[in-house]
């Protein structure tokens, strides 16, 4: 049995064919008839509602609606292999924290409230500074310092993109302490990190028929050398998007019509 991340490739049947306002209600769906309960819509044990991540399947929302009812800290509402969309809520006075994402280019646009952004090349040099408002957009360069706090009197809601995704799938942090929980190193969240739309131990399940295929080998007694020249290249062609059984056929049949005589070459060895 092989292992789908977020129900891949059968997708999340919530998040298909659903009416595309985000209603008065968080817990509904207004559409010209009326509501409607809403099932991409969960509820909390501290009493607040919100969206699932339908990160993977078509997808439509009013955003401005939803950003302003989002009462979480954080929210994961599509996580897709190159993108992901999160909502936000800072309180009064509360930042997000200063971080620097190395690999991953940032959007942020205000959709209430008022605040003050800061970035730099460095974490003790922010020089550049923006008072930001509804409707403004923050652009964050990957490898870049940043930090965006709510300088008004009601919370700041905005929504932020990532590409590629920063946070694993299905994030929510209903409080910036949940979201700080376990601590962070310097230019990292404390999360696992998402490389094409997968944390590490996400690709550990998706590889783990190459893993197997490749203990056979050992079993066989074919020779190191041949194996680990084998697995890298099926490993190299799964990060080019191939599945695992793909990259293990097409690097067979290199080896089997001779396209690669180095590859016969140590299997012989």
């Amino acid at each position: 049995m092989h292992y789908y991340p977020h129900g891949y490739p059968y997708g999340n049947p919530y998040c298909g064919n659903m009416p595309y306002q985000y209603g008065g209600n968080p817990n509904y769906w207004s559409n010209p008839n009326g509501t409607m309960h809403n099932p991409n819509v969960v509820s909390h044990d501290n009493g607040r509602s919100m969206l699932k991540d339908c990160g993977g399947n078509p997808f439509v929302i009013n955003i401005h609606e939803a950003a302003k009812q989002n009462n979480t800290y954080r929210t994961a509402i599509w996580t897709g292999k190159h993108l992901q969309v999160t909502l936000m809520s800072l309180n009064p006075g509360e930042d997000i924290g200063l971080e620097m994402h190395p690999d991953v280019d940032q959007f942020l646009r205000i959709e209430q409230g008022q605040g003050i952004t800061q970035m730099g090349k460095s974490r003790d040099n922010l020089n550049f500074t923006r008072n930001v408002g509804n409707g403004s957009a923050i652009m964050i360069p990957a490898g870049t310092w940043h930090n965006l706090t709510n300088t008004g009197n009601i919370p700041l809601k905005l929504y932020s993109i990532y590409g590629p995704p920063n946070h694993p799938f299905g994030t929510v942090h209903p409080t910036k302490a949940d979201a700080m929980a376990g601590g962070k190193g310097k230019g990292h969240s404390s999360e696992s990190p998402i490389i094409g739309g997968k944390t590490p131990d996400q690709w550990v399940h998706h590889t783990e028929f190459l893993v197997n295929e490749g203990l056979e080998d050992v079993k066989r007694g074919i020779n190191a050398t041949h194996i680990l020249q084998e697995f890298i290249l099926m490993g190299v062609l799964v990060g080019k998007g191939y599945s695992p059984e793909k990259a293990y056929e097409t690097v067979e049949e290199w080896e089997r019509t001779g396209a690669s005589k180095l590859l016969r070459q140590s299997k012989n060895m």
